[in-house]
């Protein structure tokens, strides 16, 4: 089956789900926002191209490929040119940089802990995210997302992410897509709670390196609400597959992981908890059966 004619069978297969949620659902609370929820998926003419040129690195110009992670079912066959361990290498911003972060007045459940400097640190190039599972390792680089870094840094030193639950784990079984949400603050991670996927670090800030690298396996990307722009606050998703990399360009990237997505993928196979409130059919509060509890989040210029 060639990837579009996958991409059209998982659109069919949506829809189905859609609307017999629908038929059996009378009354719904506030649809969830976020991405899992309206997420978007582009049906490519043609096949994924799974090569990407990223540019300006500090050692000049080169191309790095993703890793190659088929569909469930088939054998797994990586790149000879890259892997999620591979250092993220976007366009580097230029000029004098000063970051801005407005205060989130959409009235969604928000954990404020003040607003992040102007000023970024771009030295630091590691983001650890420690969970009851094990560590997940993710390369950043604040030359070309410094605010972004910036953000994640400030959020680590407040212990914003201290004993939060990632929210969301979309699975091939229930969208097409295969990605782990976390950094809402205030999720319950249950299945039930009707606000998963919407809390927020109380402020807002713009997009940086929207499509300048795919959503493919192991890409860390923050999210915001649906066709919305310039509404990144604390919620981030690390993608698990390259068929990922159809969604539209609407994120702004944080990194690639380094190491421990085995960790998550091992999760993934003791299933989810679907929502049955969920009418979107698209994962949208699905929570993992086995909990992903972040301890704690690092930053480092090692």
């Amino acid at each position: 089956m060639s990837g579009e004619d996958r991409q059209s069978q998982l659109a069919r297969e949506h829809k189905e789900r859609q609307a017999q949620r629908a038929a059996g659902q009378t009354a719904k609370g506030k649809r969830n926002t976020f991405i899992g929820a309206g997420i978007a998926v582009v049906v490519v003419a043609g096949a994924v191209v799974a090569a990407t040129t990223l540019m300006n690195k500090d050692e000049g110009t080169k191309p790095v490929a993703a890793e190659s992670t088929p569909s469930p079912g088939a054998s797994t066959s990586p790149s000879a040119a890259a892997s999620p361990s591979a250092e993220p290498s976007l366009p580097a911003k230029t000029g004098p940089i000063s970051c801005k972060y407005d205060k989130d007045t959409s009235g969604v459940p928000n954990k404020f802990v003040g607003y992040p400097p102007k000023k970024p640190n771009m030295r630091i190039k590691t983001m650890t995210v420690v969970t009851n599972h094990g560590n997940v390792v993710i390369d950043v680089d604040p030359k070309a997302t410094p605010c972004t870094v910036n953000s994640m840094d400030f959020l680590a030193k407040k212990n914003f992410y201290d004993n939060t639950k990632c929210h969301r784990l979309v699975t091939p079984e229930v969208s097409g897509l295969f990605l782990l949400q976390c950094g809402d603050p205030l999720a319950k991670a249950d299945g039930k709670s009707p606000t998963d996927g919407q809390g927020t670090a109380g402020y807002v800030f713009g997009d940086e390196a929207v499509g300048a690298v795919p959503y493919t396996r192991g890409v860390v990307f923050l999210t915001q609400p649906t066709d919305a722009a310039g509404q990144n606050s604390s919620q981030f998703a690390i993608s698990l597959s390259d068929e990922n990399g159809q969604l539209e360009p609407q994120y702004s990237v944080l990194g690639v992981v380094r190491s421990g997505l085995e960790i998550i993928e091992k999760v993934a196979k003791d299933g989810v908890i679907v929502n049955d409130d969920d009418i979107t059919g698209d994962g949208g509060s699905t929570a993992p059966k086995n909990p992903i509890i972040i301890k704690d989040v690092k930053m480092s210029t090692k």
